[in-house]
């Protein structure tokens, strides 16, 4: 049985992975936040935070076969607000974790390290598609701490640590937060189509992503964590779509074509320095570790709006 312990457990990602580790047989420790976060069953908790030191102390102590960082103020906008404390956690804290985990293996206790990296390292890409030789220069405090710590995820690996990065694209599911303009979308489309709500209020619905299922994106951090050998893997789906492709198939699955009377664009919405696409190529995940995305655009589209569906109708 290993022992893993996964930094973020409550957010999407992490409710997943513990699932899924949970249904093979791992002993799964997770952080959190607050004592009174809702977390996944059979999980053991430690409360942390990441903001401070002591996620260095807490991987010695545990001592676990493989660590998984989830973690992370997963705001782009949200870092402009706070890039003080972005840097601390999407950057210093992983600097934190590596120092611990290459301290244990030093002493003897070898194990591995798994970082959530994003595609917003690359700004404005060089290249399209993105390839893990793309040039990393990101454009906002977000990807400049996500940058620090792929950066330092790569140095540690070679001095010897065991250690990984999944360039993670966008990748959705009905767990997102609100906070994501996919779930706003899909929330506001159900509670428009029930009448609970009149309209929604959109930024740049021209920008390009490559979306794909958080469940696929969960089952390739676990195959990064069982590799032969350590590496930089993008994980995506290789397609892209628009932000009005995502509004059209949310509307058109509660019933409304004319989704163009209902969405209003706000130009307080727009963020400078977004990148208009953002495309990324798996073809070194789909060779080494054997992964694919399983589900499609509208698929995933669907998902979300039929959870929404059910959340705004027991609410109305």
């Amino acid at each position: 049985m290993r022992r893993v312990l996964i930094t973020g457990v409550t957010g999407q990602d992490g409710s997943y992975l513990a699932e899924a580790l949970i249904a093979r047989g791992d002993e799964v420790h997770g952080t959190v936040q607050r004592a009174d976060e809702l977390v996944t069953g059979g999980v053991t908790t430690h409360q942390v935070d990441l903001s401070a030191r002591g996620v260095g102390d807490l991987i010695r102590e545990l001592r676990p076969d493989v660590v998984v960082n989830l973690a992370a103020i997963s705001s782009v906008y949200g870092s402009w607000q706070q890039p003080e404390l972005t840097a601390s956690i999407n950057g210093l804290a992983v600097a934190e974790m590596l120092a611990a985990v290459r301290e244990l293996g030093a002493a003897g206790h070898e194990l591995r390290f798994v970082q959530a990296s994003s595609a917003e390292i690359f700004g404005i890409p060089a290249t399209v598609p993105q390839t893990e030789s793309t040039a990393i220069r990101p454009t906002s405090p977000y990807g400049a701490a996500k940058a620090y710590a792929h950066a330092l995820v790569g140095v540690y690996r070679s001095s010897g640590v065991w250690a990984a990065s999944a360039v993670l694209y966008n990748h959705e599911s009905p767990r997102r937060p609100e906070t994501f303009v996919t779930r706003k979308i899909t929330a506001a489309a159900a509670r428009i189509s029930l009448g609970l709500q009149e309209t929604l209020e959109l930024g740049n619905l021209g920008a390009r992503r490559d979306w794909g299922w958080a469940p696929d994106y969960v089952e390739a951090l676990r195959l990064i964590a069982e590799a032969e050998h350590p590496d930089d893997f993008i994980i995506a789906t290789g397609v892209a779509h628009s932000v009005e492709d995502f509004v059209r198939a949310a509307f058109s699955r509660v019933g409304i074509d004319d989704w163009q009377s209902r969405v209003r664009v706000d130009d307080s919405l727009l963020r400078s320095g977004d990148a208009p696409q953002q495309l990324g190529d798996a073809s070194h995940a789909r060779e080494s570790l054997d992964w694919a995305p399983t589900v499609g655009f509208e698929e995933i589209v669907n998902a979300m709006v039929d959870a929404d569906l059910a959340i705004a109708a027991d609410a109305a």
